[in-house]
């Protein structure tokens, strides 16, 4: 298991070869989810996360997480679940979960799942699970890089 610390300004990157994970606290905000047929409002705690993934790693993408991390926290863009079988899945460059634990899987659709506890992701992220805690996450099955740095504000 790995503790990382993430301040309330702050996000953390789980970076691998083929994928990049990014972790900010939600400060106990809410979050729209929109489906095909309902919007359903989200209620966090403080330690809760968002957990945004996506399929590439470096700098650019890393950039890319958080733009999306800080439009759904700080400008509250909502969470889009598109059905399965959406022709825009295979394009998403980016997935989000919120709540207190994440875990990620690699054999599901990008965006099409609405359960709150799981994120696609790419194979060397298979298993990892991630929890939020008091000043930060717990990381379970990731033996990669971490890199915390500032949210753009």
């Amino acid at each position: 298991m790995m503790n990382i610390q993430i301040g309330d300004d702050q996000i953390a990157y789980l970076e691998g070869a083929r994928g990049t994970l990014a972790l900010v606290k939600t400060l106990g905000q809410f979050f729209y989810m929109e489906t095909e047929s309902e919007e359903i409002i989200l209620f966090t705690e403080d330690d809760d996360l968002l957990v945004a993934s996506t399929f590439g790693s470096g700098e650019k993408f890393r950039r890319g997480l958080n733009c999306t991390l800080y439009q759904i926290r700080e400008l509250e863009a909502p969470l889009i679940v598109l059905p399965k079988g959406h022709p825009a899945s295979p394009r998403l460059k980016t997935a989000v979960s919120v709540g207190s634990f994440t875990r990620i899987k690699c054999d599901i659709q990008a965006g099409t799942h609405p359960e709150l506890d799981v994120l696609c992701g790419v194979p060397e992220f298979a298993n990892v699970e991630i929890r939020g805690v008091k000043g930060g996450a717990e990381v379970m099955n990731f033996e990669g890089d971490v890199i915390v740095g500032k949210l753009i504000k």
